[in-house]
């Protein structure tokens, strides 16, 4: 990681920056120089130029993006205004439409990005036009941002802001929100109802100082058992690979309407089911007789520890906050909500959005995002720790094809189960 040494700055420059926010500066800790990796696919080829200039005038306009964070006599650490230079952030490789095999191309290109770092001289972010076509796109952008920039609902708040519906091209896109359950009206509470609160009150205190026990442990001395899936200090700097996933958004809420509950409690059930495919293969694959996945035996250790940072939302508005002691757990879950209809971004249209991170002392971060009718998964993967990120994703989606075909069969006897939204 390049370190960010002190930088005379003039009283002005000093007096108008705005300082770091805790966070910000937790992305510039040794271990989580951390980017974060927005892969948009288009229908249509780039038009460089117009992409070009219509950075000038939308992400120009954000602070971050035309600022340094600079490290002042003391330590604190602020944004300083500075020129831009778009040729030093913009790169337009010259390709082959012919190319051979352009998916791969794709993915290795992203993949090569994570080996790398944006100098601290110029503001930390770059974006790069692939004019090649794929399997999902005639064209893909990959944008590179510093997670101290922002984080995941901010930047495609930004993302957002620059795009417009596909079917009205004056019409912002629209972000699901959050739908809050009403208060009972029911009036005064029975003996019994009144009971039921007080025990779930007794539960809530419980489980709460549960977890802040948990979590101090986190802190001082409790780590993950060591498994296929963990990683161990240093990561920051070894090359990821970025693969994704498409999924069907209606799949999703089919299990989410059954069981009552919400679209990330699915995903977080999906990844859990998943993971567990995925290691219950890895264990029995380093059997001798090498028979436990296909008997569909639990090769599964005992008392496995095995925990992910979960984004949560804290904001009013659907989104995502990040915050964990994260070189002590296994991985990352992060699930952004997308624009609920196609989009185009400076008119080009929209295929497919999918984001991930890189430069965490992890080996495995699981990120979400939906876009109309579809959900990416994307996995970054240390390479090195999961050489096999197809199988992880194989294992997510059988996931939720069994939890769909339940869903399915129980319909068939009980049609209450299913309810569409």
């Amino acid at each position: 990681m390049e370190s960010l040494g002190p930088i005379r700055v003039s009283k002005k420059d000093s007096e108008d920056g705005q300082p770091l926010s805790p966070m910000a500066r937790f992305f510039h800790q040794p271990y989580c120089d951390v980017y974060t990796i927005t892969i948009m696919g288009f229908n249509t080829p780039i038009n460089p130029l117009v992409f070009k200039a219509s950075l000038r005038h939308s992400l120009l306009k954000h602070p971050r993006f035309s600022c340094l964070p600079v490290v002042e006599k003391g330590g604190e650490m602020r944004w300083v205004k500075t020129e831009v230079n778009l040729d030093n952030h913009v790169r337009v490789p010259v390709l082959d439409p012919n190319m051979e095999s352009p998916d791969k191309f794709v993915e290795d290109y992203a993949s090569n990005l994570s080996k790398t770092t944006i100098t601290k001289s110029i503001p930390l972010w770059d974006v790069h036009l692939l004019n090649v076509k794929t399997s999902e796109a005639e064209s893909t952008v990959i944008f590179r941002i510093h997670h101290s920039l922002g984080d995941g609902i901010s930047l495609m708040s930004l993302l957002l802001s620059c795009s417009r519906k596909a079917s009205d091209p004056e019409a912002l896109p629209t972000i699901p929100t959050i739908k809050r359950r009403n208060p009972s009206n029911s009036g005064g509470l029975t003996s019994w109802q009144f009971l039921l609160k007080l025990w779930w009150l007794v539960l809530l205190c419980w489980n709460t100082i549960v977890d802040v026990l948990i979590l101090l442990g986190t802190i001082f001395f409790l780590e993950d058992t060591k498994t296929p899936l963990k990683g161990t200090l240093p990561l920051g700097l070894a090359q990821r690979r970025f693969v994704h996933r498409t999924i069907i958004l209606d799949d999703v809420k089919l299990v989410k309407n059954a069981m009552g509950t919400t679209i990330n409690d699915v995903m977080v059930a999906i990844t859990q089911a998943g993971l567990s495919s995925y290691l219950n293969r890895k264990y029995g694959d380093d059997k001798t007789y090498n028979k436990g996945a296909e008997e569909n035996n639990n090769n599964l250790p005992n008392n496995i520890r095995l925990r992910a940072a979960l984004a949560v939302n804290i904001r009013p508005s659907a989104g995502i906050q990040i915050s964990s002691f994260p070189n002590r757990i296994t991985l990352w879950f992060s699930n952004v909500p997308g624009p609920e209809e196609e989009i185009s971004y400076f008119g080009h249209p929209v295929a497919f959005i999918a984001l991930t991170v890189y430069g965490q002392p992890n080996a495995l971060v699981i990120h979400v995002v939906s876009y109309a009718s579809k959900m990416k998964i994307t996995l970054s993967v240390d390479k090195n720790i999961i050489p096999d990120p197809y199988q992880l994703c194989d294992d997510l989606q059988n996931s939720l094809d069994l939890m769909k075909n339940a869903v399915i069969t129980n319909q068939r006897t009980d049609p209450k189960l299913y309810t569409t939204g």
